[in-house]
C-alpha cells in the first residue's frame, strides 16, 4: 500500500456493525488503501451471518462507487453513502453518467438523510474506536494477508466478546 513513507506492507480493516447492538457482523481485510469495491462483499457477508439482507446501510465516502450504489438500489436497501468528505462541498454530480450517485446526493441533502447518516458516527465509528483506543490495536503481528486476516478476525471477535459482556450486564 502506498503511504507517506513510500510503499509498505499495510492492510485496511473493514467492519460491518449492527446498529441495534453495535456488534461486528462482518469483517474484511484488504491490501487496498481505498474502501471502494469492498462494500458489496461485506454486505454479502452480513447476509450470510444474519441469514437476511440488511434493510439499511450507512457508509462513508470511501465506499462511494456508482456501480455499488446501483446494486443497493436494485436490492432496495435504504442506503446512506456519503458523496464527499464531511465539511467539504461535494460539487456537481453528472446525473447522466452517475445517476445513482446523484440520487444519493439528493437523498443525503434532506433533513432525514442528514439525520440518518449522522447515526454512522455512533455505530461504526464506536467499533473502530474500541479497536484502536480501548484495545490498543494499531498494527498486525502476523505477516502476509492471510495471516493478518486471521488476526483481524480475532480482533473483531474480541470486540464482540467485550461488547456482549456489556450487553449481558445490562439485562
Amino acid at each position: 500500500m502506498k503511504t507517506a513513507d513510500g510503499y509498505q506492507q499495510c492492510y485496511n480493516g473493514q467492519v460491518a456493525v449492527d446498529g441495534d447492538f453495535q456488534l461486528i457482523v462482518a469483517n474484511a481485510l484488504t491490501a487496498n488503501a481505498s474502501d471502494q469495491g469492498v462494500m458489496l462483499g461485506l454486505l454479502d457477508e452480513v447476509g450470510t451471518t444474519l441469514e437476511a439482507c440488511p434493510e439499511s446501510l450507512l457508509a462513508d465516502a470511501g465506499y462511494r462507487k456508482e456501480d455499488d450504489l446501483q446494486v443497493l438500489e436494485s436490492q432496495e436497501i435504504d442506503a446512506y453513502v456519503s458523496i464527499g468528505r464531511e465539511g467539504k462541498q461535494a460539487g456537481e454530480i453528472d446525473a447522466e453518467r452517475y445517476p445513482a450517485t446523484e440520487r444519493m446526493q439528493r437523498k443525503l441533502a434532506t433533513a432525514d438523510g442528514k439525520a440518518r447518516y449522522r447515526e454512522r458516527k455512533h455505530v461504526v465509528e464506536a467499533a473502530n474506536g474500541w479497536i484502536k483506543h480501548v484495545m490498543g490495536f494499531r498494527r498486525f503481528s502476523i505477516r502476509g494477508q492471510q495471516g493478518a486476516s486471521g488476526e483481524w478476525d480475532l480482533v473483531c471477535l474480541a470486540v464482540n466478546l467485550r461488547r456482549m459482556s456489556r450487553l449481558i450486564a445490562w439485562t
